[in-house]
Parts: C-alpha cells; structure tokens; sequence
C-alpha cells in the first residue's frame, strides 16, 4: 500500500509539473485555429496574401500584458473628479493655449471647413495624447488579435483587426509605423482603425491620408469625426454646475433632457452661484460620482464627446480643458 501511495504521489507531482506545459500547448493550438480562420475572413475581406503575412506570421500567442491593460482602464477606476484633476492640469492648459497659436492658422482652416470651436479640437488632442507625445509604441496588429481572440470584446476587436489590415493593405502606413496604444488606438488623437477609415481626412493635399506624421491631417480628421457626430459649433459642451435644492434622482442622467428655464427653476445654478444662461439649449443633469460628487448640466456636445469615448470621465475631461485655455489669461 506504501508503494501505491508513492506512485499517486508521484503522479500528481508530474501532473503539476507538466499541466501548465499542456494548458500552453492548448491555448497555443486553439490560437493557431483561430488565425487560420481570422486569415479566412480577411482573405475575404479582399486583404492580400502578401499584407497577411507581414502582419500575422509572427504572431503565436495572445499577448497577457493587453488583457492586463484592458481590464484596468482609468476611465473605468477612476472617479470623475480624479480622472478631470489629472489631467486637466497647468501644465497641460498653458501647453494647449501654445498649440492653439503655433497651428492657428490650420486650426482655422479646419474650424471653418468642419465648423467644430477649435478649442475641442486642441483639448481633445491634450487629452488623449499630451498633444502628440504619447501615443503608443505598440504593434498595433498584435494588440488587436490579441483583445479579438479574447471572448469579453472579441467582436467589435475582430472588426477593429480587419479594419487595420485593410489600412496596411492600402499603403496608408508601413507595418512598423503603425504603432499605437494597448487597444490599438493610433496617432495623437488615438483614431481606432474603423474610425481613421471613417473620418481621417487629407488635409494637407498631399495624397496621403496620414494622421501619423501630419498634423494638419490629424487635427482635420478629429474635427470631421466631431462634425460627422452631430457637434454644434454655436454650443459649448456642458458646465459645472451646482444643486441649490434636492432633486428628483429620476431627473439625473442623460436619458431626461429638459431646457435650461426648466433647470433653472429647479434650483440649478452655475458653479460660481450665478444663474444659468437665457439660452434654452436641452440639458441633462449628471452627478457622475454619486451625490456627493460634482454636478455638471450637459448638451448636445457632450454627446458627441462621448461618440468619441463612451466615457462621462473623458467627455468632461475635454470639455473641461477645451474651457480653461481661456480661463485667467493675462
């Protein structure tokens, strides 16, 4: 019976040896499937042999570090107000007022063409991008088959991949340019694949589509996807607002829309304790970190910030910083 004993023993010692060797082999044969048949798709896609191969036959796992990534987004962390503070700093409005007068001249070619303030269009580039200096130095392709393999987003990930694919086999931009953030966000103002396929624009007329390397092309291609999203350039995004009496809960969120009259009698007020402006834009109330938190009424722009990221975080972020250029100029 000793000897048995031994032997199970044994047995188990060389299943947890060998287990993790087995599981990797599993996942290493189940991804090969898989990009066979994700080749499949994009061969119908009408992608090349050629851009299939340069792109994809390197690939032999998912890569941990993405699913990582993907799971501690700061929008999804962070409250509002931490998320706002952070990034809506001194260092990053006084950078943003410089932007606005080294690009003036492009800025209002794009505000005319696309009729979106160019205050958003900077802010939006501040946000996401500290203005062109941190906008990713992954792979983009790996990334993208990485988070498409995975089952939580696998889908609009896939649509994603086969979007990039498309863009490489176009000759907009050389594998090793394109490169990007975890979720395969791309150039300073982290245009997803589908949307630089969507709205990127060339604006500079050079025949190139290049939001990589060109920053009139970039800054156009944001404001075209703002435009496209339903912005109004006679409209600001929303403001900080606060609560001079208790409010209906039900009255909260972005499903109501009332016009600002209405809002004003229910005791809502500016952040400074001034009333509200005569215009009645529609409105929704937020209080994005529960009743405690700030409070902010926001319009139509809003909205279309949130097309952008679905984020209430990132919309008051941008909204936020686009305002503050001209806050306390001397």
């Amino acid at each position: 019976m000793k000897e048995i004993g031994q032997l199970f023993l044994l047995l188990g010692c060389l299943f947890l040896l060998f287990s993790p060797i087995v599981m990797a082999q599993e996942v290493t044969e189940d991804f090969s499937a898989w990009l066979e048949l994700l080749r499949e798709d994009a061969r119908s896609a009408g992608i090349s042999e050629k851009t299939l191969d340069a792109a994809l036959a390197d690939l032999v796992a998912p890569e941990p570090r993405v699913i990582e990534l993907d799971q501690k987004q700061p929008e999804k962390t962070e409250s509002v107000e931490d998320y706002v503070a952070a990034r809506v700093s001194p260092e990053r409005i006084a950078e943003g007022r410089l932007m606005l007068q080294r690009y003036s001249t492009w800025l209002g070619r794009v505000e005319r063409t696309y009729k979106v303030q160019r205050r958003f269009i900077v802010a939006l580039w501040g946000i996401e991008s500290s203005y062109g200096r941190h906008t990713g130095k992954h792979p983009v392709i790996p990334a993208l088959v990485t988070l498409a393999y995975d089952p939580r987003r696998g889908d609009y990930f896939r649509k994603e991949l086969l979007a990039a694919l498309k863009i490489l086999d176009e000759g907009h931009v050389s594998l090793s340019r394109m490169k990007g953030s975890w979720a395969g966000a791309m150039g300073p103002f982290q245009f997803m694949p589908s949307s630089y396929r969507h709205y990127a624009v060339d604006a500079d007329g050079d025949g190139r589509i290049n939001i990589w390397g060109s920053v009139p092309d970039a800054l156009a291609s944001a404001a075209n996807y703002l435009a496209k999203a339903g912005w109004k350039n006679d409209q600001t995004w929303g403001r900080a607002v606060k609560l001079t009496q208790k409010l209906d809960s039900s009255l909260t969120g972005l499903e109501t829309r009332l016009p600002l009259s209405r809002w004003q009698a229910l005791g809502v007020r500016r952040s400074n304790g001034r009333a509200l402006p005569r215009r009645d834009l529609q409105a929704s109330l937020i209080i994005p970190d529960g009743p405690t938190g700030p409070a902010y009424l926001v319009y139509n722009n809003f909205r279309a910030l949130r097309r952008w990221n679905r984020s209430n975080a990132f919309a008051v972020a941008v909204g936020t910083l686009a305002e503050s250029y001209a806050e306390n100029r001397r």
